[in-house]
């Protein structure tokens, strides 16, 4: 072979190389060495990811836990493809899926049980207290939710209040400066909002099965990291159990990065219902489970504009992966 053909050979298999890295990039190529980069905000009910990590019972080089400051930096990451799966709500999927991001619940992290809650001033002891305030919401089904029915408990319409757009990490700063005089929030500031003397008016004990959180991957990216969207959900199940029969031994590792005292930790969880894994197969698996809430939810987001079309429940859960362990 000459050294002009055999030259030629090597630039051309250069440059295959060099495309075959590039194409490894691209958010729809990555393969299952690479680690599943997973988005989640600051919240009870994704904690026991952030401790599995801490304990050592997460491999960061299969599973990346990457810290966002709320969901909608997540729904924005899933977008660009700088993440493939986060935790968020379930109508946060709901919103996404409308987008065009089609994501598939894996793990139901939490069902809210009083966690959400509208919060208001020590004055405003009821919910008719309400007419003419300014109440902060995030906009997102969760809030639509919960206000809705605040405002019908109270005989209240929509324009007899002023809503106030807040995300989720404006809530605490926006109450405490005096910019709302009630709001629409969960834990942590939930719980730190109470301690400073906020009063709560209304929650999600009053609309159980409509506000929950769950492991949402890209429904394409399923297969290529099964291996660690089996291990990020027995992770959180396996640390699920040892919480609930001893949460005294994780107190002091959970309080940090919920912003409270070790003492506190429990409170922040007491209006969260953690299911297990037979109760995630239920969730996941039936009719009458996660594709029932998000029907429900989809009908509100739809009264609320933020989301268009009709409901589609195809892949939106698979109950695979909570299906043994």
């Amino acid at each position: 072979m000459s050294p002009l053909v055999d030259r030629d050979r090597r630039r051309r298999l250069g440059r295959l190389v060099a495309a075959g890295c590039a194409a490894a990039l691209l958010p729809g190529c990555r393969t299952e060495a690479e680690p599943l980069r997973v988005g989640a905000q600051v919240f009870p009910g994704y904690e026991l990811l952030f401790l599995a990590r801490e304990l050592g019972r997460l491999d960061a080089r299969q599973v990346r836990l990457i810290e966002m400051p709320s969901a909608s930096a997540s729904l924005r990451a899933l977008a660009s493809g700088a993440i493939e799966a986060a935790c968020l709500t379930l109508d946060e999927v709901l919103v996404a899926r409308s987008r065009g991001v089609s994501l598939t619940a894996v793990l139901v992290f939490d069902v809210s049980m009083g966690a959400d809650a509208l919060l208001a001033r020590p004055v405003m002891r009821d919910l008719s207290g309400l007419r003419g305030q300014r109440i902060g919401v995030e906009q997102s089904a969760v809030g639509a939710v919960m206000l809705d029915a605040a405002l019908r408990s109270a005989g209240l319409r929509p324009g007899d209040v002023e809503v106030v757009a807040l995300a989720a990490d404006e809530h605490e700063r926006a109450f405490l400066a005096g910019q709302v005089d009630a709001v629409v929030t969960y834990d942590p500031a939930r719980q730190r909002l109470l301690a400073a003397g906020a009063h709560k008016l209304f929650s999600s004990l009053e609309q159980p099965g409509l506000v929950l959180d769950v492991l949402a991957v890209r429904s394409g990216l399923l297969g290529v990291h099964r291996e660690a969207v089996a291990a990020a959900v027995d992770a959180h199940l396996s640390l699920r159990e040892a919480f609930i029969t001893q949460p005294q031994q994780f107190l002091t590792q959970l309080a940090p990065r919920l912003g409270l005292s070790p003492q506190a930790v429990p409170a922040a969880f007491q209006g969260l219902e953690l299911p297990d894994r037979s109760g995630n197969r239920r969730w996941l698996g039936q009719q009458d489970g996660l594709r029932a809430s998000a029907e429900r939810l989809h009908a509100v987001m739809l009264r609320a504009g933020l989301v268009q079309g009709v409901f589609d429940p195809s892949g939106l859960s698979d109950d695979r992966f909570v299906a043994c362990g």
